[in-house]
């Protein structure tokens, strides 16, 4: 089946979704006040909206995805649900009054996926050879099969939502293999919707790119240029036969630190294309910071651009920028509305900024849109009928946003809506007032927290020697990561002591049959530092959320994290503390049930931090340093109830990361220091774990040095291993490391000698001393018959190892 075929409109669609509430009902309400205007078509301002969550309001994209994998339906069931989704979104921006709606920004799986297939960049592995990439090669691309590995998978910039990282070289014959952007135009055309398509910028693909696994590592990705226009080219051509008037590239990359080379490869790119561009106009968006002044000076110099769109609520220095210097004719599109929070728009104050850019390049020349696409936020707050009605008057999702976006565009047209703008500022003066916000007591906390910088008294190296004669792990220790697989009873279970179906007794019996499954299972398989496998636990972040002051939670706030992985990140409204203990009751139940070292399990603060939406009424630093002091107690309990392994997991700590250098010294000063504060006071014999995975750490390694972990475990093989490069380098890491061994977003179950092969390849530059074997990640999202293959087969590779280690 070809991409094309993918993207075909079903012939005879339902006027409206069946899964799907038609949008312009319900969805174009900033409040219950407004949920009855509907804003008339035919008046368009000049609005304009960066891209849309693909998910569904209800993850009906990820119902029918992993549906299809699991074979139980086929390409058309797919497709139709594709294809209600597109068309909801397109009628919702339509109906609410947005002029600039894109299309192409629906992804089945992920955007550089789609560029890849574009580009006809399928690395050889996948048996690609011509003609329109397919579901087959599209997806094995992205998971793997049962033959062939997946390619890497990792943060999208700052952002918790992953990319499939294209595989480059100098043999890499590109060549036009996905109609996808072309088609989804012709399907909107045919609604009677004027899109703008959207397309991955040649700069943002080959530098969010690697070198292929037989390619040198220092291979310049930019001399590809030349050999990936011609293909964009046909697309262009392509686009303005089928009726395109506008397209727009993303090129986010200008947001980071490019050097001089880098910026000139952007402006000889688009000046090389500037024949195929001739009658479109043509959108560079820009998005996630400031776009610094060497790039903000190439990228206004193009000749070939319409218009120039900006973050204007993470970048605030551009503003400064434009106010210099911006190109006479130009359209600016302002981003002020935030793609990447869910907290309802402060209409005056975004009023305010246009009226500023106003002055500057004209009215007319002002476009209305989001800092960035609307993938990063939640679909639509109409689902949250459980939210209280304070709270909910607070927020703001995507739908709302697209109605924000036209609010804020009609407003500065003269067409302002006096009713909608005095009932914001209503709901912006109750934020701030209202006392379930603030509390004095954590205040004055956080405040002696930044007087020290929290070490333990002993340093690692002396921890490890005392640790290890009180746990006697063998070399090359074996663990998990925590979760274990999450079945369908198990999470009926979980829902039904929610909805009070079943008593606490009958759920509390219930888990614990879970536990002892688990823990039998790792018994039985031969780990030597076992998990109790989270059955208790629906999300790592929302778990802990749910017991902390200060979160709130929704019922179907879902974001895309990659493919059909959604996350439903808490809402953090006010200041954070712990009420009482979150896990040491089921961590205590699972320690009785082995003689095994049982680690109890924590998400650290940074983590918890960086996977929420997070208020934004004060620094984020603040926000983490009141979750750390949250953690601390519980690492306390624990080590109290006997729990000798504490795990606390930083995942997130890299994709926090500030994407400009300048800044990024003082975010990892406080990030780290939060992390210490967890752990600060536990003695020398308790051993403190924490994990990492799917970002770049190499760049931050002596960052994550001074965490000062006893043991960090990471994630190492679905990026071809490319962690071990920096102790290659030479960087010296005594305390514990475990290097993934394979990857856990794949069906794919390695042998035990390649997992064998992994290990010699991580002791070839870390001690057998410190080096555990371990998964990439948690093993949540995978079957138990493949649980139980991949981890038998790390276990036999461990011990064989291990055997030859006591050997030589």
């Amino acid at each position: 089946m070809g991409q094309r075929a993918l993207q075909r409109v079903p012939p005879s669609l339902p006027s409206h979704p069946p899964s799907l509430p038609p949008p312009s009902s319900s969805s174009p309400s900033l409040s219950s006040a407004t949920s009855s205007r509907r804003p008339l078509r035919h008046r368009a301002m000049s609005s304009h909206i960066v891209g849309y969550p693909r998910i569904g309001p209800k993850r009906e994209l990820k119902f029918a995805l992993e549906s299809f994998w699991d074979g139980k339906t086929g390409v058309e069931d797919l497709q139709n649900v594709a294809a209600n989704l597109r068309r909801s979104i397109w009628k919702h921006m339509a109906d609410v009054g947005i002029k600039y709606i894109p299309s192409n920004t629906f992804s089945y799986y992920d955007q550089m996926l789609d560029t890849t297939a574009m580009l006809g960049a399928v690395p050889s592995r996948y048996g690609w050879e011509t003609g329109e990439v397919g579901f087959d090669v599209y997806f094995s691309m992205a998971r793997g099969n049962a033959s062939v590995p997946a390619m890497e998978m990792t943060k999208w910039f700052d952002t918790n939502y992953h990319y499939i990282v294209p595989e480059l070289g100098p043999s890499v014959k590109f060549s036009y293999a996905s109609h996808k952007a072309v088609e989804e135009f012709k399907e909107a055309k045919a609604l009677g919707i004027d899109t703008v398509p959207v397309l991955i910028g040649p700069m943002t693909y080959l530098l969010l790119s690697k070198p292929a696994k037989d390619v040198d590592k220092s291979f310049c990705l930019l001399s590809l240029i030349d050999k990936i226009l011609p293909v964009y080219k046909e697309v262009l051509a392509d686009l303005k036969s089928a009726g395109a008037r506008w397209i727009q590239f993303d090129e986010p990359i200008l947001v980071m630190d490019l050097d001089t080379n880098q910026l000139q490869a952007f402006s000889d790119a688009y000046s090389h294309m500037e024949s195929s561009l001739a009658g479109l106009n043509v959108l560079i968006a820009t998005y996630f910071a400031d776009v610094p002044a060497e790039a903000y000076k190439a990228l206004t110099s193009l000749k070939c651009v319409t218009g120039f769109g900006f973050d204007l609520v993470r970048g605030l220095e551009t503003l400064d920028l434009i106010k210099v210097d911006f190109p006479r004719g130009k359209l600016l599109f302002a981003g002020v509305v935030d793609g990447r929070n869910i907290w309802a728009n402060d209409l005056s104050a975004s009023l305010k900024t246009l009226q500023i850019l106003e002055d500057i390049v004209g009215k007319e020349k002002v476009v209305v849109s989001t800092s960035c696409s609307l993938l990063h936020t939640a679909v639509d707050l109409v689902n949250e009928i459980k939210l209280d009605k304070e709270l909910k008057s607070w927020l703001s999702f995507a739908a709302q946003k697209v109605v924000e976006v036209n609010a804020l565009a009609k407003s500065f047209s003269g067409f302002k809506d006096e009713a909608l703008f005095a009932s914001n500022s209503m709901r912006q003066a109750s934020r701030r007032s209202s006392p379930r916000v603030t509390n004095a007591t954590i205040r004055h906390n956080v405040a002696a927290v930044m007087k020290s910088d929290h070490r333990r008294s002993t340093k690692v190296s002396v921890r490890l020697q005392a640790q290890q004669k009180k746990l006697n792990l063998p070399a090359l220790p074996t663990t998990t990561i925590g979760s274990f697989p999450q079945t369908t009873d198990l999470r009926r279970i979980r829902r039904e002591f929610k909805a009070r179906k079943i008593s606490e007794i009958d759920y509390v019996q219930a888990i614990k049959v879970e536990f002892e499954k688990v823990v039998k299972l790792q018994e039985e398989l031969g780990i030597d530092v076992l998990v109790h496998g989270e059955a208790e636990r629906n999300d790592m972040v929302e778990y802990f959320g749910e017991q902390l002051s200060g979160f709130a939670f929704t019922s179907n706030g879902w974001v895309q994290s990659y493919g059909s992985r959604c996350v439903k990140p808490p809402i953090i409204y006010g200041d954070v503390s712990r009420p009482k203990a979150m896990t040491v009751f089921w961590s205590s139940m699972a320690q009785k049930m082995t003689q095994l070292p049982m680690k109890g399990m924590l998400t650290g603060p940074v983590t918890i931090l960086n996977w929420s939406f997070v208020r934004n009424d004060q620094p984020r630093y603040e926000t983490c340093f009141q979750i750390a002091l949250a953690i601390k107690d519980e690492v306390k309990d624990l080590e109290k109830a006997g729990i000798t392994v504490i795990q606390i997991d930083e995942a997130a700590l890299r994709e926090g990361l500030p994407l400009r250098r300048s800044e990024q010294e003082l975010y990892l000063d406080w990030a780290v220091h939060a992390f210490r504060i967890t752990n600060c006071d536990v003695q020398a014999t308790t051993q403190i774990h924490t994990h990492m995975c799917y970002s770049n750490f190499n760049d931050i390694i002596n960052s994550i040095i001074n965490m000062d972990a006893d043991v960090i475990t990471i994630e190492n093989s679905r990026s071809d291993e490319k962690l071990l490069s920096v102790f290659h380098e030479g960087v010296k890491y005594s305390a514990g490391i475990g290097p993934g061994v394979y990857d856990i977003h794949s069906p794919r179950i390695p042998s035990a000698e390649e997992i064998a092969e992994r290990i010699n390849k991580m002791l070839a530059v870390l001690d057998s001393k410190v080096l555990w074997v371990n998964p990439d990640c948690g093993l949540k999202t995978r079957k138990y018959s493949e649980v139980k293959s991949a981890l038998s087969n790390m276990v036999a590779a461990a011990k064989l190892i291990r055997s030859q280690l006591n050997k030589s």
